[in-house]
């Protein structure tokens, strides 16, 4: 331990290194208690003392009291709202832009597209970066320079440089899509951050259709800027650093300057992994992933195809409504309110299937199978196949408007219910390839969601309403069986794939330590040089170093100490 015995009178004044308080740092430690707190080590370089959370830590983000958790829930929501809506609400001013700028629909929605492209790129770029100067720091600079572009749409002069704007925003947008559900996840168990940022998603052609009859379509482009920056300025004061390994890493190196010891956190121990290597890594093992693992090709598809389908409705909902009911671009949006009730529904019944899954999660000792979240993807493709079937039988017809817009309400539920508790499958089956996994998702997630605006309008002018309406139910039910499959072979397939098979192996020695801690006193087991010390939220652990893929279980257990959690 640190070298702090003596009379009072001896020792340090640790009160001046302590954190001043700021409206994004409400909690702080004093660093009395740090820098006299125990740690394993000696202190030298070559066996120096590692730094983790005390057991009551006021700095650690999962001691947060509720009320600072809950605001700052709801800023980064909104965050990931903004994003979102400003890729949707550029669909409702469609006339007003094709007539200024004389092109056509198809050009048009290559803007929409191009924003989409922008949102696969980002994550992969400012991955590594989030890694490297923690979460807050990518989050609000990235966030900031969205804003420029956001504004610079507002003045575009042409559909050339409208459009280029639209793909540098929603490059730099996109980490406000992905890193705050990392922050949330810093200091909640269960995060549904994405899921209620892709239900407002249908909020854009609602707001931006009434907004733009009453102002135009540079209002429209610019109110969207000015939502950005009032957020960002938002975020600079309120929103916290959360990210574990960026703090522990501060406060290493505070303790090494003040106390002249030698101090790391355990990820540092071995030789820090470079940026470059981690930009190397972002950028190449999502593509590994998606052509070396079925479950992540299959289970990505199904996930991409779904979400298309709603970014398709952007482009289809428009001509459906207009040819058919003759409605304007400021009344076309209220048919979005099918899928959004759909969407609200979904999210109500995640809540209550997340209570199942934790009563299995429990009764698994903290380690469910994760098949288990697949039950739920079953059931969201059969909800989703019908809301589809209605959508394209009622489109076009001589009936009421209201029903092709309540068959909104399945498909937005079902659209919920596959998408989260797909995602929750991958990050089960890959615990400690999360991040990779998650890119993977993205890319090709985006990439399909970018590709469908742009044929939508030649579909339905081929095919007409009805038919061009049928091809996603018809896509939807191609894809139906790659949950059932997985949910009968998933267990076996995880064992015989490379990454799987990994991740399974670290969550199985995280299953024999904890029960081992249960049935036994807390004992400390001689350091060797085949293991390192592993602590996350306080609980000292010791994993065998197997393989060069270490550092990332470990990051990943110091974010996630059980392997899993539930949402």
């Amino acid at each position: 331990m640190p070298p702090t015995s003596g009379s009072p009178a001896e020792r340090p004044d640790w009160s001046r290194y302590t954190y001043k308080w700021r409206p994004w740092r409400q909690r702080v430690t004093p660093f009395e208690m740090i820098a006299e707190a125990t740690y394993p080590g000696d202190g030298t370089p070559e066996n120096p003392f590692i730094v983790t959370w005390l057991e009551k830590d006021a700095e650690n983000p999962r001691t947060y009291s509720t009320s600072f958790k809950i605001s700052n829930l709801s800023l980064l929501a909104v965050m990931c709202f903004c994003i979102t809506f400003a890729s949707s609400t550029y669909t409702a001013v469609e006339e007003q832009v094709t007539a200024e700028f004389n092109c056509s629909k198809e050009v048009f929605f290559v803007g929409l597209s191009l924003m989409l492209v922008g949102f696969a790129v980002g994550p992969i770029l400012f991955a590594p970066l989030s890694e490297a100067f923690g979460r807050r720091n990518v989050v609000l600079i990235t966030l900031a320079i969205h804003t420029i572009w956001a504004g610079l749409c507002s003045s575009a002069q042409s559909i050339q440089s409208l459009l280029v704007f639209r793909l540098f925003s929603g490059i730099f947008g996109a980490p406000a899509l992905v890193v705050p559900a990392g922050q949330l996840a810093d200091i909640f168990e269960v995060c549904y951050i994405e899921v209620v940022s892709q239900g407002l998603l249908n909020l854009g052609p609602i707001v931006g259709g009434f907004l733009g009859q009453a102002a135009g379509w540079r209002w429209v482009m610019g109110f969207l800027a000015i939502f950005a920056g009032v957020l960002c300025v938002l975020g600079t004061i309120f929103v916290p650093e959360t990210y574990a390994p960026i703090l522990l890493r501060k406060r290493a190196q505070l303790l090494s300057k003040v106390t002249g010891k030698t101090y790391m956190i355990a990820l540092d121990v071995e030789r820090p992994e470079s940026f470059q290597a981690m930009l190397k890594r972002s950028m190449i093992r999502p593509w590994a992933l998606l052509l070396r693992e079925p479950i992540v090709l299959l289970l990505s598809l199904y996930m991409a195809v779904v979400y298309a389908f709603l970014n398709l409705n952007f482009a289809a909902y428009p001509i459906v409504y207009e040819q058919t009911y003759g409605w304007d671009a400021s009344t076309r949006g209220v048919a979005f309110l099918g899928i959004l009730t759909g969407i609200s529904l979904g999210i109500v019944a995640l809540y209550f299937d997340n209570k199942r899954y934790i009563r299995i999660h429990n009764a698994n000792g903290g380690f469910a199978p994760p098949e288990t979240r697949l039950h739920t993807v079953v059931i969201g493709g059969v909800i989703a196949i019908i809301g589809l079937a209605w959508f394209a039988a009622a489109a076009g017809s001589n009936v009421h408007y209201i029903v092709p817009i309540l068959s909104g309400v399945p498909f937005g539920l079902g659209f919920i219910l596959i998408f989260q508790a797909c995602f929750n499958y991958l990050v089960d089956s890959y615990v400690i390839y999360t991040a990779s996994v998650t890119a993977a998702n993205i890319v090709l997630r985006a990439t399909l969601a970018a590709a469908f605006p742009l044929f939508t309008p030649i579909m339905y002018r081929n095919l007409g309403i009805h038919w061009a309406s049928a091809v996603p139910a018809f896509l939807a039910v191609a894809c139906f069986p790659f949950p059932i499959f997985f949910l009968r072979y998933g267990e076996r397939i995880r064992k015989r794939c490379k990454y799987s098979a990994e991740a399974a192996r670290h969550l199985e020695l995280l299953k024999r330590k904890s029960e081992q801690q249960q049935m036994q006193a807390q004992t400390t087991p001689p350091v060797n040089e085949e293991m390192s010390i592993e602590k996350g939220l306080g609980e000292e652990r010791r994993l065998p170093v197997s393989s060069k893929d270490d550092k990332e279980a470990r990051r990943s257990i110091e974010e996630h100490p059980r392997g899993v959690h539930p949402g």
